[in-house]
């Protein structure tokens, strides 16, 4: 077994020597000592060496036996992360493992712990290894039966994997039991269990082949009401995988609990998700469109793994985005079929910008599927989700539709129940399609995000346009040359009466319908028949993860916000035309207010005024880049205060010249009906709040009175905290008496109390950081759960651009010293909050100068986790 301190590398990768068949888990639960015994089949592959490791982490050992007979001293050896058995059989045996373990002092939330006296575990990525010792990878596949007993007071529910198999009473105790068994083998890191005095709602599911599945999910007594939303996103999610991807539920039970102290979003454990109650309670009280939209994401994302994850997993940890990609990608599809298509499209791209462009342009670069690693949890990021989902979809944009079904069909039928790699994943698509992926695999490999540069000519007099593509891709840590990918550049050329015009023939490269394949480090496509010069529109639908750099005038981008066919490239056009307004702006750091660009604000009266677009994709249009967006495109000697100056005057700007109507239509939204979560009426209400943010940034005293009685009226969540937010994004006096009327309304409702604390962390102000030190011993604040730790300190360090990258440093410090304190208690959390730093050294002398010190400061303490460690060394190199 590595050591701890080395590196894991994909190319290290053997075999199992050991299989584990099956595993039984008498689980007897206890505050402070529960009892584990597990039960493991275990079978040596031909030529397995005659000892044994299992792997542990902090685990108190009780007992072992091989074969039912306990095993003397000098057969084996124990300490808390390592049991090494001594000169086993060669041939199958049975291992019998006694651990204890104490919940309530797990603040690592990984294994089993307790959360407000409920206890759940989570597994992945190496959680298992906390509640006994084990081959803790993930291509140790095993059938787990599972015993439960505990207080029936404390914990009268009892919930594992797989389906019920059994219950019953300890006989002279008030303790009960429960069994269940997962007929799918499964790996560790799936494996769950949930016991307390939970509240559920119930429901059921009839499949396309007429089996009845149970359905519950289970929350805090009190919060039944809030889950309704959730099982409806349930089952609309099993029957679209059903009709989408052919895939039917295999259990007969499916269960969801929400707890409210936990690392991520929402674990897929078979037949037992355990959630992030954020992502599960909803109502219009207290929870926003977002919020809804989340939820149904999340739900449908965790139910899809049920295939894509659980009944194929990955071999190797390396091979993580081969189940979290395609899932991403899955659930992008589902809630684009729910919602609407093109504003989902441009929401998932916004995201990929604002959180995997940085860290693929950062020292925390990596590939899809990396090849190194020192701590796997460190690689659950944007690049293996979000990006890992662009590659999925570019395999489709290349295959076509037909194509791409045929090969993920072929995928779950060869390789379910396996652990499989992308090669296999890849394999499936080149058989069932013939054809050659092995450039379009250089997206799995090579870090970074591709540049792809345009220049289009046209010949008037021979009717040819002649379009002139090439790529390339800029050296990241360990990848210092990089060779030319497979880049699909679905495109159009729109003619000057609007709506794409047609061309006799296209040569010189590859192309295929609406698509160039871009292949070369250069390419040049040639039209001929085109009988008029064209405005080129490319990367239609963001059909490639890339950057787009192309020599086009305001005019032609102004004609592509108001005549493209592609609504993705619509929103692009008016994104292109704010940008260079807010880079120049930041540049000019000029006291006043500059003058808006006339096409741009030509560009987002035309897109006000066109009833025909949804309200929600013009609340899209309307709002500019963020001051994160700009930093990421000056990309060096970033003045964060330049830019927050130059965005706020350029929104100024814009309001001055289309105030009237921003007026009109915020007035004739607001007179539209009452709350429903659907997509129309969540559309309508994001362009409502947009506008009323960004006429607030104005500084008009009827915009803020405005803001201010929508806040005090509203009957939903979702204008209320828009309100407060357009008041708190403005840093006006009059959020103060708001912001402690939101807190004194929802005091006791934690998830709403989240809300609050973001927005206190938001407010760009100097005396922000103060409040920020203030709230940490606010009692609606707890260190020990990463909701209220991401909604204050990572709102603060993520969101709020110039308070944390102030110009004395204050703002470093304070997350450094922060980081240290938490590490200590949950260090998945505490390196998850340190990727604030990933653009340092994008920032102006001064301010990359503090930063590195505060980073310097962390380095040099010994007593970090190596998740900590791993991600601040990582971040300095």
């Amino acid at each position: 077994m590595k050591a701890a301190e080395a590196p894991f590398r994909l190319d290290d990768y053997t075999p199992p020597s050991f299989r584990i068949d099956t595993v039984n888990l008498d689980v007897r639960l206890d505050k402070s000592a529960t009892r584990v015994a597990a039960r493991l089949a275990v079978r040596p592959e031909p030529g397995a060496p005659s000892t044994l490791e299992l792997i542990g982490d902090e685990l108190q050992f009780s007992g072992l036996k091989l074969d039912g007979v306990v095993l003397p001293p000098n057969r084996f050896t124990v300490t808390p992360s390592l049991l090494t058995v001594i000169d086993v059989p060669t041939g199958p045996f049975t291992l019998e493992i006694e651990t204890t373990i104490d919940p309530s002092a797990n603040t690592k939330l990984m294994g089993l712990y307790r959360s407000s006296g409920t206890y759940c575990t989570q597994c992945e990525a190496e959680g298992f290894r906390r509640i006994t010792y084990f081959l803790d990878r993930p291509d140790i596949l095993a059938v787990y039966t599972t015993r439960i007993e505990a207080s029936k007071d404390e914990a009268p529910i009892l919930l594992g994997n797989g389906n019920p198999a059994g219950q019953g009473f300890i006989p002279g105790t008030n303790r009960h039991y429960a069994i269940w068994h997962d007929p799918f083998p499964k790996p560790s890191y799936l494996f769950a269990l949930v016991a307390g005095d939970l509240g559920s709602i119930h429901d059921n599911f009839t499949t396309q082949s007429g089996r009845t599945v149970d359905l519950r999910i289970y929350c805090e007594h009190g919060k039944e009401a809030r889950c309704l939303y959730a099982m409806d996103a349930l089952k609309r999610s099993m029957r679209w995988d059903e009709t989408a991807f052919g895939l039917e539920y295999d259990l007969n039970v499916f269960n969801i609990v929400a707890v409210s102290d936990f690392n991520m979003g929402a674990m897929e454990n078979k037949g037992l998700n355990v959630f992030n109650d954020k992502y599960v309670l909803a109502d219009p009280n207290t929870a926003t469109d977002i919020d809804y939209a989340n939820v149904e994401g999340v739900i449908a994302h965790e139910y899809f793994h049920n295939w894509t994850g659980n009944r194929i997993t990955c071999r190797d940890w390396f091979q993580l985005c081969l189940k979290e990609g395609l899932t991403v990608f899955r659930d992008q599809e589902f809630s684009s079929d729910m919602r609407s298509r093109p504003v989902k499209r441009i929401a998932d791209v916004r995201t990929l910008q604002a959180r995997q462009f940085p860290e693929d342009g950062g020292p925390l670069a990596h590939p899809v599927r990396p090849e190194i690693y020192h701590e796997i949890s460190n690689f659950y990021t944007p690049t293996v989700y979000e990006k890992g989902a662009e590659v999925v979809r570019m395999l489709k944009t290349i295959l076509g539709e037909d194509a791409f079904r045929q090969g993920l069909d072929l995928y779950f039928t060869r390789h379910d129940g396996d652990a499989a790699t992308i090669e296999d994943f890849l394999a499936c698509f080149q058989d069932a399609a013939g054809a050659d992926l092995r450039q379009f695999k250089l997206w799995y490999s090579q870090a970074g995000t591709p540049q792809v540069t345009a220049k289009g000519q046209y010949d008037a007099a021979n009717q040819r346009y002649r379009l002139t593509l090439a790529q390339s891709l800029s050296p990241t840590p360990g990848q210092p040359v990089k060779r030319p990918m497979h880049i699909p550049i679905r495109f159009g050329l729109i003619g000057p009466n609007g709506g794409d015009i047609g061309y006799a023939s296209a040569s010189g490269s590859r192309v295929a319908g609406d698509v160039i394949h871009l292949t070369e480090a250069s390419q040049t496509v040639v039209f001929d028949g085109v009988t008029s010069r064209p405005v080129p529109s490319l990367l239609r639908g963001f059909s490639a993860p890339a950057r787009l750099a192309i020599d086009i005038s305001a005019e032609d981008l102004l004609f592509q916000v108001r005549a493209d066919s592609d609504p993705f490239n619509r929103w692009q056009a008016a994104q292109t035309l704010a940008m260079r307004n807010l880079v120049a702006g930041s540049a000019a750091r000029g006291p006043r207010a500059a003058p808006a660009d006339p096409a741009l604000v030509d560009a987002l009266g035309g897109v006000l005024d066109d009833d025909r677009l949804e309200p929600a994709f013009r609340a899209q249009v309307l709002q500019l880049p963020s001051e994160a967006d700009v930093a990421r495109e000056i990309g060096e000697n970033v003045d964060p205060d330049a830019i927050a100056t130059s965005r706020r005057q350029l929104r100024q700007a814009i309001v001055a010249s289309l105030g009237p109507k921003l007026l009109a239509i915020h007035s004739a939204l607001a007179a539209e009906g009452g709350f429903t979560p659907d997509a129309a009426n969540a559309g309508r209400r994001s362009l409502r709040n947009t506008i009323l943010d960004l006429m607030v940034a104005s500084g008009s005293r009827a915009a803020i009175g405005a803001a201010v009685w929508q806040f005090e009226t509203a009957d939903n969540m979702t204008d209320r905290l828009g309100a407060l937010a357009a008041l708190c994004h403005a840093a006006l006096p009059e959020r103060k008496a708001a912001l402690d009327m939101f807190h004194d309304a929802y005091r006791h409702d934690p998830l709403v109390l989240d809300k609050w604390l973001t927005l206190e962390a938001s407010v760009p102000s100097p005396e922000t950081l103060d409040r920020v030190k203030a709230l940490l011993a606010h009692p609606s604040f707890a260190v020990s759960n990463p909701n209220r730790v991401r909604a204050l300190i990572g709102s603060f360090s993520s969101a709020n651009q110039t308070q944390f990258n102030r110009l004395d440093g204050a703002g470093y410090d304070f997350l450094a010293h922060f980081v240290l304190d938490l590490d200590q208690r949950n260090p998945q959390t505490a390196a998850r909050l340190l990727v604030a730093f990933r653009s340092w050294r994008s920032l102006e002398p001064g301010r990359r100068f503090k930063a590195e010190q505060a980073l310097q400061r962390i380095a040099a303490t010994s007593r970090l986790s190596p998740d900590t460690r791993d991600i601040v060394t990582r971040t300095l190199a």
